[in-house]
C-alpha cells in the first residue's frame, strides 16, 4: 500500500471515506513530496495542475494585490486539502510555513478518480463546505472585531487547529502551548493589523497574565476563559 499504509492523517483527510482496496488504487496516482519553509507548491494564477493533501506542516494561502504586495488569504493544517480540483486554475498561491509533507496528486488524475468514487467526492464537498464557514466566520472577526478580539481569536484558533508532527488524530483538548507559525508581521498580514498593534496586544494579554511567551513564537494561555472573552 505504499506510503497510505503509515499516513498519519489517513483517518482525517478526505481519503477516510475509501476502502483498502480503493486506498491502494489513490496510493498508485499520489506522491510524497516535502517542503521548506518559504517553498512554494502552487502559485496563483497559474494552471491547476496539482492538488494534494496535507500531511504535516503548515502552509499559507495568498494573493498579491495590485501594488504587489502579498496578502495571506488562509492557512492550511495536516488532513487539509489543498489545490482546485475540477479547475482551471490555481486561486491561491499556495507556500509552506514550516517544514511540511504533502500527499501530492496530478489534478486530472485526482479528477478521474474523484468521478469514478461518489464517497471521495462527497467527502471533498463536506471539506469545501466546512471551509466555507470557516471564510465567512472569518470574515466576520476581520470586519467587525476590534485589534484586541482578533488577536485572541487568532490564538485560540491557532491552539484548537495546530496538530503536533506525527499525530493521528486531532488534540482531545485545545493546546495551552503551542509554537506559531508565524513571524509578528505575518500575524498582522492575516488580521489586517500593523507589526506594532500585534506587538501592542501581546505584549497587553502578557502583561494581564492572559498568555505568556516564553519564546518569540511560543505562546502559553494562561486564562482561556478570559481570552475567549476578549474574542468576543
Amino acid at each position: 500500500m505504499g506510503f497510505c499504509d503509515n499516513c498519519v492523517v489517513r483517518n482525517r483527510a478526505i481519503c477516510a471515506a475509501l476502502d483498502s482496496t480503493e486506498i491502494q488504487a489513490l496510493n498508485a496516482i499520489g506522491r510524497r513530496r516535502k517542503l521548506e519553509p518559504g517553498q512554494s507548491l502552487l502559485w496563483e494564477g497559474e494552471d491547476s495542475v496539482l492538488v494534494a493533501n496535507v500531511i504535516e506542516g503548515v502552509l499559507k494561502l495568498s494573493t498579491g494585490t495590485s501594488d504587489g504586495r502579498e496578502q495571506i488569504v488562509g492557512v492550511v493544517y495536516p488532513s487539509d486539502f489543498i489545490g482546485r480540483p475540477f479547475g482551471k486554475q490555481t486561486a491561491h498561491s499556495v507556500t509552506a510555513l514550516t517544514d511540511a509533507t504533502v500527499c501530492v496528486f496530478s489534478r486530472t488524475d485526482f479528477d478521474s478518480f474523484a468521478r469514478e468514487h461518489p464517497a471521495l467526492e462527497h467527502k471533498l464537498l463536506q471539506r469545501t463546505l466546512s471551509e466555507l464557514d470557516r471564510t465567512r466566520q472569518w470574515m466576520l472577526v476581520l470586519g467587525r472585531k476590534s485589534a484586541s478580539e482578533r488577536i485572541a481569536a487568532f490564538l485560540l484558533d491557532m491552539s484548537e487547529r495546530l496538530v503536533e508532527p506525527g499525530c493521528v488524530t486531532l488534540p482531545d483538548e485545545p493546546h495551552q502551548t503551542f509554537d506559531l507559525p508565524f513571524s509578528r508581521q505575518q500575524v498582522a498580514d492575516v488580521l489586517g493589523l500593523t507589526i506594532e498593534t500585534v506587538s501592542r496586544q501581546f505584549t497587553k494579554l502578557k502583561t494581564e497574565g492572559v498568555i505568556d511567551l516564553p519564546s518569540r513564537r511560543s505562546v502559553t494561555i494562561l486564562n482561556r476563559e478570559e481570552l475567549e472573552d476578549r474574542a468576543g
